[in-house]
């Protein structure tokens, strides 16, 4: 490219007079043997264009306005038409670049206020982008002495240009300008670049970012858009509650109430279910797949109650929410006491407690007729039942809110009760039914038996805690944290050699879930700890608050911590381990780099690392099984030591969630076959089967849902399995079921306004970055065109393939309501 020429600032001409047109000949002579060089090199339409377009330049100086004219708007059209497409430079620019200083010169003469000035000047303008002096502004000048009108259909570089101005604002900490400034045509653009980039600025930034973007969507009425906003920022002033302000009708309120209570979900799940086909029950056979495997471990003869407990979770797992399965709820003859009864009693003790929770899960939100089918078994004399049930209970209203609280008064009955189960069944169902519900009334009860430690066992207080923790997630709430630090302080040192006490800095942590530098008082307070637990608080707590803020310095301060080789008998690395992947999941940069990290944890970490890494590679690819994790995970499912092979394991169950990928499916059955002499192997790879077929594929784990109780429950399992073999494997197995607070439909279930299903055409793929791109870039890749309601997979993204509708949210997924497009019209 020839160096960008000034042609007021060389030759002896005099500053005053900008007209002046001596810098010219010398710029041409210099250019023209290149340019004879250059004209061999061209193509016969190209070398036509090139003169085309010098002769235009000639007639735009012809003293005639209306060939002046012509020539003008045949360059105008040829400009505009070519810089439609950024793949190369644009042809007509190339050739028109040398003839610059001369059509810079023509413009000063010519006559003011003329529509021929206000033509030239619009392409001056143009080419000043790449010819005008650095510092001139020319670009800019001729812009504004040019003609009004569309200036975006000059090419991008004239609009679009959003992002450089959100940059420049936080570069000057300014960004309320924003709010005046943007209008109907670019706010969505906008408020999309400050999201994004409100995930890489450093804290207070980050939230000041998303409030401009709420303002700015509160200001143009998309109100969709400012309620996800709304609750990444955590408004406390979100009220869920309909009033006559926002419905003044009785009908349009009962409306909304049922959308806020989620009431829905579990028929919008089975109309899905239907219009797949997939209603029909799955036994636990239907999933192991046996006759795939070859030869040895087909018919393992291993603890058969042990097998028992992992069909009842598989079970649980693959038919949850269907309302029917094979095993507790399938009809039989009148005669025997009915097949849920038959399987119950075929689990052992504490494990009759999983198989009537599973109950739960079969019926999962489907609120009434879960409490009516639970109901018979709080009437058991077996308090392993009764637990289960009240278990299950909490399972089934799990994000189904309800008017009435049936929850509520029915496990309120069973919390002080003397057996240790049935108080630990009700108070767990408590968590689960009103996780992040911050329920008042809980605060009280929970709080008193937490208190009481004469009374109360050990296990009871640590489930009150890890309850409380779930239904007050990421509030802060000071006195739940000085009760939960009160009953740490007060554990003696036999107490804090039980495993299962890592729960309760857990169940600290997650009432500063994601909220940052909140934690620092607690923080301080659990440096009093008695030093068996100190450490281990102290990480946790860390690791929780700041979970899904992409921290890097708090990364690597864990990274720090896991650099260190120790005694043995130290435990914090491990959830130091599950720290990185915590804080770093929320996108994907971080997440990819922490895989990274994790890599060299395995390969020069101690053994206690070594454990925690597959539960953090679980939790960083959750329900989206990318290859090299799972390559990864497969080759730690066969790891020399037992606690790494079956985090491993239980990690492949995680990452392929609800995906029924078959490569994983076919690892497990393969494990299953190589571990059918290790009874806890086995367990673990019947709990992973489950997890992949979760929901028969319907179904997947998803931490960041809207709020932050599917990720405290996630963290609460991940945590039970550090060690697995005093909580999963031991009579702790019913902590699994708190996964149910992350499981959702992952659909697109299209409804009309009086929300009845609507089946449209839409289009489904790889979801494309389109932020800061300019234009109007597709926002998906390699898409298929199905009708509603459609499955949707981790990573992907669906959009209407007709205009008859318009969706009332931008993000489509879950349930969205269309109406109907007054401008369309059927040809």
């Amino acid at each position: 490219m020839a160096p960008p020429e000034n042609p007021n600032g060389a030759g002896p001409a005099a500053p005053s007079d900008p007209a002046q047109p001596q810098p010219q000949p010398p710029a041409k002579s210099k250019g023209k043997k290149k340019d004879e060089k250059k004209d061999d090199d061209l193509s016969e339409e190209d070398l036509a264009l090139k003169e085309q377009l010098e002769l235009y330049v000639v007639r735009a100086q012809d003293a005639d306005p209306g060939v002046q004219k012509l020539a003008l708007e045949s360059m105008r059209q040829e400009i505009r038409s070519a810089t439609s497409s950024m793949t190369s430079v644009p042809k007509p620019l190339k050739f028109l670049r040398p003839h610059y200083g001369t059509l810079k010169s023509y413009f000063e003469t010519m006559p003011e206020s003329s529509d021929l000035k206000r033509y030239m000047a619009d392409i001056l303008s143009v080419l000043a982008l790449t010819m005008s002096a650095e510092g001139e502004r020319e670009s800019l000048k001729y812009r504004l002495l040019g003609s009004e009108g569309d200036i975006g259909s000059w090419g991008h570089e004239y609009h679009n240009a959003e992002p450089e101005a959100v940059d420049l604002l936080m570069e000057v900490e300014d960004l309320d300008l924003l709010v005046e400034h943007v209008d109907s045509t670019n706010y969505k653009r906008t408020c999309l670049y400050l999201t994004s980039s409100s995930k890489y600025l450093p804290a207070p930034d980050d939230m000041l970012a998303l409030d401009i973007a709420y303002t700015i969507y509160m200001k143009f009425e998309d109100l969709t858009s400012a309620l996800r906003i709304a609750l990444l920022l955590d408004n406390k002033g979100l009220a869920m509650e309909i009033d006559d302000e926002i419905a003044a009708d009785d009908n349009d309120k009962e409306g909304l109430q049922e959308i806020v209570n989620n009431s829905k979900l579990s028929e919008g799940y089975l109309t899905l279910a239907r219009d797949i086909e997939v209603m029909e029950a799955k036994s636990p056979e239907d999933i192991y797949k046996v006759h795939l495997i070859d030869g040895r471990g087909a018919s393992s003869s291993l603890d058969s109650a042990r097998q028992n407990l992992a069909a009842t979770f598989v079970n649980a797992f693959v038919n949850a929410g269907f309302g029917q399965d094979k095993l507790m709820t399938a009809p039989s003859d009148s005669s025997s006491s009915g097949a849920s009864g038959n399987w119950l009693f075929k689990n052992k003790e504490h494990g009759k407690a999983s198989a009537a929770a599973s109950l739960g899960m079969i019926l999962l939100w489907d609120t009434d007729s879960g409490l009516a089918q639970l109901d018979k078994y709080l009437h058991s004399n077996d308090a392993h039942v009764v637990a289960g049930a009240l278990l299950g209970i909490g399972i089934v209203t799990c994000g189904v809110k309800n008017d009435c609280d049936p929850a509520l008064a029915i496990l309120m009955e069973y919390i002080n009760k003397d057996d240790t189960n049935i108080r630990i069944g009700a108070i767990l169902g408590l968590g689960i039914a009103y996780a992040g519900s911050q329920k008042e009334e809980l605060k009280s009860y929970l709080s008193t038996v937490l208190g009481d430690s004469e009374k109360s066992t050990l296990e009871v207080l640590i489930f009150s805690a890890i309850a409380l923790g779930l239904v007050f997630v990421g509030s802060c709430n000071e006195e739940i944290a000085q009760s939960i630090i009160f009953a740490l302080m007060e554990r003696s040192e036999a107490e804090l050699a039980e495993p299962i006490i890592r729960l309760l800095p857990v169940a600290l942590g997650l009432l500063y879930l994601g909220k940052q530098e909140s934690v620092e008082a607690t923080a301080e307070v659990s440096k009093t700890f008695d030093e068996k637990i100190r450490k281990y608080c102290d990480v946790t707590l860390m690791s929780l608050a700041y979970a899904g803020t992409g921290n890097v310095l708090k990364v690597q301060k864990l990274l720090g911590i896991c650099s260190q080789h120790l005694e043995k008998g130290e435990t914090h690395q491990g959830p130091a381990v599950l720290g990185i992947a915590l804080i770093a999941m929320a996108e994907e940069l971080g997440a990819e780099m922490a895989v990274r990290s994790l890599e060299r944890l395995l390969q020069y970490g101690e053994q206690n690392i070594r454990r925690a890494v597959p539960l953090a590679l679980g939790i960083l690819c959750i329900s989206n099984p990318k290859v090299n994790v799972m390559d990864t995970l497969s080759r730690l499912s066969h790891d020399a030591d037992a606690d790494v092979s079956m985090a491993a394991i239980i990690s492949l169950g995680l990452i392929g969630a609800g995906t029924n990928n078959a490569r994983i499916a076919g690892m497990l059955r393969n494990l299953s076959s190589y571990y059918y002499k290790e009874a806890a192997h086995l367990f673990c790879v019947r709990i992973a089967q489950g997890l992949v077929h979760l929901g028969k594929g319907l179904l997947t784990l998803s931490p960041y849902h809207s709020d932050r109780m599917a990720l405290g429950g996630l963290v609460t399992v991940l945590h039970a399995c550090l060690d697995m073999k005093s909580t999963i494997l031991g009579k702790y197995h019913y902590i699994l079921y708190i996964i149910v607070l992350a499981m959702q439909p992952r659909m697109l279930l299209t409804v009309d306004e009086d929300l009845k299903p609507l089946s449209v055409p839409v289009r489904v793929g790889q979801a494309v970055d389109v932020v800061g791109q300019a234009g109007r870039p597709k926002t998906i890749t390699g898409f298929q065109t199905h009708s509603t309601p459609v499955l949707l997979a981790a990573g992907e993204r669906a959009e209407l393939a007709t205009e008859k509708y318009i969706p009332l949210t931008s993000v489509l997924e879950g349930f969205v309501i269309l109406k109907k497009n007054p401008e369309y019209n059927e040809e």
